[in-house]
């Protein structure tokens, strides 16, 4: 298994990327929580980032909605079940930890989807931050809630996930993007 990292600056401060055999597998912003040690990330080389930098700079100036790269992220099959139901979130729209639970048939099972949720290795790329509490508040976020509440913000889905909107979506139409094709 071979790793690499580089480290690039967002409006949320430093985001550190590390890839795994080439393909992108972790996005861990600084005090993130579950940030795996700085040994584990390999050496330093921004040759594999050019193209996820590239998409995270347009994400950042609202010209790209939905990220369509290869990932390589490694957890249990729920995790990477839950993971793959974040993808399919829609830019500026939130949904609830129950209703994620709900479609993977497991309506008990919040809980474990928020902790799921919690373990995501690539942040803002899997759109944990759209993920908010049962009643719309803004719960728990690894890279802090004044992020979440920023890239809720950004994303037009703040006044939504503060007031428990389904869906708090965008006050205005989202920035030209590719459109996700959704569950929800």
């Amino acid at each position: 298994m071979n790793r690499r990292h580089t480290v690039t600056d967002s409006p949320y401060g430093p985001l550190t990327l590390v890839a795994t055999d080439g393909v992108l597998s972790g996005l861990y912003m600084t005090g993130q929580r579950h940030r795996p040690p700085e040994e584990t990330f390999g050496d330093r080389d921004p040759r594999p980032f050019t193209e996820v930098v590239r998409l995270l700079d347009a994400y950042h100036a609202r010209e790209l909605t939905e990220f369509d790269l290869p990932l390589h992220l490694a957890g249990t099959p729920f995790q990477r079940s839950v993971w793959e139901l974040l993808r399919k979130i829609p830019y500026g729209e939130t949904r609830s930890y129950g209703e994620l639970a709900e479609l993977l048939g497991k309506p008990g099972a919040s809980r474990a989807v928020g902790l799921a949720n919690g373990k995501n290795p690539v942040g803002i790329i899997v759109p944990c931050h759209r993920v908010i509490g049962a009643g719309g508040g803004l719960t728990g976020y690894g890279g802090g809630l004044e992020r979440k509440q920023r890239l809720l913000a950004f994303e037009g889905a703040l006044h939504g996930a503060l007031h428990g909107a389904r869906d708090g979506g965008p006050a205005s139409a989202p920035p030209a993007g590719p459109v996700a094709e959704t569950l929800f």
